[in-house]
């Protein structure tokens, strides 16, 4: 008897397909990798008040800054508000007049470091980042450089005291 056999052909692997996804693919992961940088800031949340205990360091400052939708708010967490500074014509807030202030209050406080920054939860990203970096550092020009002194630098973010309208 007779054995018949098939005539086997090598399977051939079609890969032109995943060729071109690679040829498309490869460079445009490539294009966004390069021109991503992501910028971290350390930020930690403030602390909760203890009371009575805390009233007693009175030389110790507790700066807070609050963001309001017409205004920025300054103040001691003991001492209570120490200025209101309006929003620009624009309602951007006025940080050239933050960052003065905040400078005058550092050379009264120099070795105080932490400051919190508390927004109404409305506010928008940008103008919480504005008012972070006018506290943190100021920028003088000194012969031809500019040099960065840091302020607050340890900044704690948080949500505003509501306010009570009479």
């Amino acid at each position: 008897m007779r054995v018949r056999r098939l005539k086997k052909h090598p399977a051939a692997l079609e890969i032109s397909a995943f060729l071109n996804l690679i040829v498309v693919l490869v460079p445009f992961l490539l294009s966004t990798a390069v021109f991503t940088r992501l910028a971290v800031v350390d930020m930690s949340l403030p602390a909760q008040s203890t009371g009575a205990a805390e009233q007693l360091q009175v030389d110790n400052l507790k700066l807070e800054v609050v963001i309001r939708p017409d205004a920025i708010e300054v103040g001691d967490r003991i001492g209570g508000l120490i200025q209101r500074i309006a929003n620009t014509s624009d309602n951007q807030p006025d940080v050239v007049a933050l960052n003065g202030l905040i400078t005058q209050i550092k050379l009264k406080f120099p070795d105080q470091r932490d400051a919190s920054v508390l927004a109404e939860p409305n506010t928008p990203y940008d103008k919480i980042v504005h008012v972070m970096d006018a506290v943190r550092t100021t920028h003088h020009k000194e012969g031809h450089q500019i040099v960065r002194n840091d302020l607050f630098p340890d900044i704690a973010i948080g949500d505003a005291p509501v306010v009570r309208k009479p």
